[in-house]
């Protein structure tokens, strides 16, 4: 039988960005306190300032989320004020998610808040972008990984 050599935490790709993940959010939430925001909220306005109204298919598309947990989200978001949920006048099955005055008014003040955060990493606009680049090939890749090939693979072995 073949010994496997361990790969050992601090040299996983998975834990460094587990970990960087984790930070990030934490950086965040207190970024986004003043406006009692938590990161889900925030991403969530990101794509509504970017493409308002959107439904919520559609919103939970852009950020990967399932209705089960955008749903929730997005009733703290209007119950906050940030937001409104409208029924579709054409499809009555759709529902379409509207910023309010006071998120339209808020956004230049979030987005010099979470600027200032981008600062403090110290970075390069060059550093971060590629950064970014080679995060979206790690997704891109990952999105072409079906389970059943992982599940495939630890069969052979």
């Amino acid at each position: 039988m073949a010994k496997v050599p361990p790969v050992l935490l601090d040299e996983q790709l998975c834990f460094s960005i587990y970990s960087a993940s984790k930070k990030f959010n934490h950086f965040y939430q207190s970024a986004l306190a003043p406006f009692g925001l938590t990161y889900p909220q925030y991403i969530a306005l990101l794509a509504l300032w970017e493409d308002a109204p959107l439904t919520v298919h559609q919103l939970g598309d852009r950020l990967e989320l399932d209705s089960g947990t955008l749903t929730p989200l997005l009733k703290r978001l209007e119950k906050q004020g940030w937001v409104t949920r409208v029924r579709s006048r054409t499809d009555e099955r759709q529902v379409l998610i509207h910023l309010t005055s006071m998120a339209t008014a808020k956004r230049d003040e979030v987005y010099q808040r979470i600027g200032q955060c981008q600062t403090m990493l110290g970075m390069s606009d060059h550093e971060i972008q590629t950064l970014m680049t080679d995060l979206i090939t790690v997704k891109n890749q990952l999105d072409h990984v079906s389970d059943n090939q992982l599940i495939d693979k630890q069969t052979t072995h």
